[in-house]
Order: structure tokens, then sequence, then C-alpha cells
């Protein structure tokens, strides 16, 4: 069995394990509250309960972008490392990929998966999209991730507030939800369940429960 071989498998078990280990513990631990109050608070304690829970929500999105930040990270290199080994077994040259929609494309291409079934490549260009405005902020890909996922955003939320002082800037209103996080993993997943050419391979991981409209039919088996 050869390093190529073995490689999807470990990459699907490694995020898999750091979703269900790290990601949805640490998320459910965080406090959040559906609505937050606003108006002349009735007492002192009224208003620093508000004040808290605006607090805890902002918290919560952020620990959410770190982790798009993360996976992106992680299954970036997973890509860089399976491209390597199968150039090193002289399968075929990987050399020219470089960054993360070359490197996704090429390895698609060398593993035969089709980027277009259920919504595969959008789920995994949105999260790298994402991860790059958490780590630059404004700029190109802010502006290409208000294009490709408006949804994103919402003006209107009763259960966020900005706490920076200043002019608001888009990149800090993105918001990540549980929903995005589970697409994330179901895409990371599925992509080397689809390249695992062992016997058993998993090719619909158990997070399909998170696909949207948005992303194929929402119908992907589980």
């Amino acid at each position: 069995m050869s390093t190529v071989e073995q490689l999807p498998r470990i990459f699907q078990a490694n995020l898999g394990r750091f979703f269900d280990r790290v990601i949805l513990p640490v998320m459910e631990k965080l406090p959040s509250h559906a609505v937050l109050e606003t108006g002349e608070a009735d007492s002192l304690d009224q208003f620093l309960d508000r004040a808290a829970a605006q607090v805890d929500n902002y918290t919560s999105n952020e620990a959410a972008k770190a982790f798009v930040l993360t996976l992106a990270g992680l299954f970036e290199r997973q890509m860089s490392r399976w491209a390597r080994a199968t150039q090193d077994a002289g399968i075929a040259d990987m050399s020219r990929l470089t960054g993360f929609e070359p490197l996704l494309a090429g390895c698609a291409e060398q593993a035969s998966i089709d980027l277009s079934v259920e919504g595969l490549g959008d789920a995994l260009t949105q999260m790298f999209v994402v991860a790059n405005v958490v780590r630059h902020g404004e700029g190109r890909s802010c502006d290409r991730l208000r294009a490709l996922a408006p949804d994103l955003w919402d003006e209107h939320a009763v259960d966020y507030h900005d706490l920076l002082p200043g002019t608001a800037v888009a990149s800090e209103h993105v918001r990540v939800r549980e929903a995005d996080l589970g697409r994330y993993i179901w895409a990371t997943t599925r992509f080397w369940g689809l390249a695992d050419p062992l016997p058993l391979a998993v090719t619909n991981p158990p997070y399909g429960q998170y696909l949207s409209a948005n992303f194929g039919d929402g119908t992907a088996p589980v």
C-alpha cells in the first residue's frame, strides 16, 4: 500500500477528529443569545447583562471565524502533502500547483473528483475565501466573498453587534455559524473520501445535515 493511497483516509480522519473533538465542543460551550436586547436599561444590572450578551455573541463569532482559518490551513497543507507524494511517486507532475485554488483543482483532477457535484467546490472555495477575509480583513477577498456568499452578512441581525469603535468595515461583519462550519467540514472530509482508493472509503461523511440550498439540494446522505 503506497503513501499516496493511505493519505486521503488519514487526512479525512484527522479532519473529522478535529471537528468532533475541538470545534463542536468549543462552540457548544460558548454562550450565545438569540436576541440582543437594546434600548434604555431599567437598571445597571440589566445594562451589564445586555453588554455581557453582546460580548458573548461577538466572541462566539470570532471563534467560528478562527476555526474556518484553521480548517482552511489544515486542508491546504493536506492537499500540498498529497500532491507532493503523488509527484514523488512519479504518478503525475504536481509541481505547478501552488496556492489553495490551483491545488484544489489539480488534486481534484488527479483524483477524478467532480467539484461541481453537490456544490463541493463551492463550499471549499467559500471556506478558503472566508479564511482570507479573517486573515486580511478588507480587500479583494472581502469583495469576492460579498459576491460569492452575501448571506454571510446580515446588517439587520438582532443577535450581533460589532463591538469595535470607529467606522464599521464589511470584513468585521462576516457571520460564521455552526451550519457554515458544518458545511466546510463536510466538504473537506467528502473530498478526501472521494480521493480514497482503498476499500470501504467514506464518501458520504456524517456531516450531510449541514448542506443548504446554496450547496447542492441539501439531501446528501449522512
